[in-house]
């Protein structure tokens, strides 16, 4: 099942998802009972073929009626589909059936020790309204079907005794059989309930944090590049004396023109294929060449290191170029060196000076050279970044581990 969170932070939940659970429960119950009134129904049948109980006509009409809506529920009941307007059917039709059965058996003679088919079909009529009736009415077939039949059956046999003591056994064992299998189906559709409502608050859950972090992800890039181009832009304007750093002021305007006019396009994300830990190793050169900046890179990489993402390599590459402009602009690049590590566990960047330092819980929040264009930054394609400062120095650590 797919969420889906639009660009403007709306949730959208795919529809058929709602019921899931409740669909699959009415498809089991459906079959389940359908297995359960076939068994009964042949029961049923095979005493109705050649029964002495009504006359040959009127177990011919009264078989025809019972068995016809009864063979449609069992058949739809297996195929999962369209199973209620036959189950409807048989759990109307099989109280007229009762109440005409005095008639088909009238001036005839039946025992009370053979029950007659209709008897077998009592708990088959009960259990089929729990496919299409609500649960009351369930409920009320649950105690009329029996007693009905309990009332039949006494005209048939006659009102002694013995006899009313055998069909009121009939009647409580079928009406507390009815009450189980209705209050079975009924707690699994109340747990499919629960089920498909937990369900449908842990996507809106998680649509909603996608959202968020969706948002985040959004004001994190956005921080990072108003930090990095047009920051950087206006203070290489502001401090441009000569020609060649006006040029280079000129030059870093345009480019963060063109970063803010793509910035909609995840300009910073690029492809994320797969490359080479060397790729962090060539974008930091290429970044100390923009700088004109002779950089001390020392690179030690596994060659078992695997390849790792792309849009991981671009952060950290951005994410280290920023702590290098912030060693070049406030520690005046004093003992500055960027060490690369990779080997088949993770990649780490350190980016290393031997400034005065400064105090990192000190920086105010506005500030997002390290915040915002380091921290988040390398959070935000699942690294960690940990700024260290101290009078002996500042150290900047980039770590991304590869997934287990």
């Amino acid at each position: 099942m797919a969420v889906e969170v639009a660009p403007a932070g709306t949730l959208t939940i795919p529809p058929d998802s709602t019921f899931f659970s409740r669909e699959r429960v009415e498809r089991i119950l459906a079959l389940v009972v359908s297995v359960g009134c076939a068994i009964l129904g042949f029961q049923s049948l095979f005493h109705a073929i050649g029964s002495t109980q009504e006359t040959p006509t009127w177990n011919l009409v009264l078989s025809v009626v019972t068995f016809g809506p009864l063979a449609l529920m069992i058949a739809a009941g297996v195929v999962g589909r369209f199973y209620r307007a036959p189950a409807a059917v048989f759990a109307i039709v099989f109280p007229l059936v009762l109440v005409v059965w005095p008639l088909a058996t009238a001036g005839r003679e039946g025992g009370a020790a053979a029950e007659p088919w209709i008897w077998y079909l009592l708990n088959v009529a009960t259990v089929a309204t729990a496919l299409v009736f609500p649960l009351r009415l369930q409920y009320v077939w649950c105690g009329l079907v029996p007693v009905l039949y309990g009332v039949v059956r006494l005209i048939q046999i006659g009102v002694d005794g013995a006899s009313v003591i055998l069909v009121s056994r009939q009647v409580v064992y079928a009406i507390i059989l009815a009450v189980v299998m209705i209050m079975i189906g009924w707690m699994l559709r109340l747990l499919a309930e629960r089920l498909d409502r937990t369900r449908e608050e842990a996507v809106r859950s998680y649509a909603a944090a996608a959202a968020a972090d969706a948002v985040e992800q959004e004001r994190i890039s956005v921080a990072a590049l108003m930090h990095d181009s047009v920051l950087a832009a206006l203070i290489a304007a502001e401090r441009a004396s000569t020609p060649r750093e006006r040029d280079l002021a000129v030059g870093m305007a345009r480019d963060a023109l063109t970063r803010l006019a793509n910035a909609d396009r995840e300009a910073e994300e690029g492809p994320d294929e797969p490359v080479d830990p060397a790729f962090i190793v060539d974008g930091l050169r290429r970044a100390a060449a923009e700088h004109d900046l002779d950089l001390d890179l020392r690179v030690t990489v596994d060659p078992r290191a695997p390849r790792l993402p792309g849009r991981v390599a671009r952060a950290l590459v951005l994410a280290a170029d920023q702590a290098i402009v912030n060693a070049v602009e406030h520690a005046d690049a004093v003992g500055l060196y960027v060490d690369v590590s990779a080997d088949d566990r993770r990649v780490i960047v350190r980016v290393v000076d031997a400034g005065t330092g400064f105090d990192v819980q000190a920086v105010p929040e506005d500030r997002l050279g390290i915040s915002g264009s380091i921290v988040a930054r390398t959070a935000a394609v699942g690294g960690q970044a940990l700024v260290r400062s101290s009078r002996r120095g500042t150290v900047a650590e980039l770590r991304w581990e590869y997934p287990r």
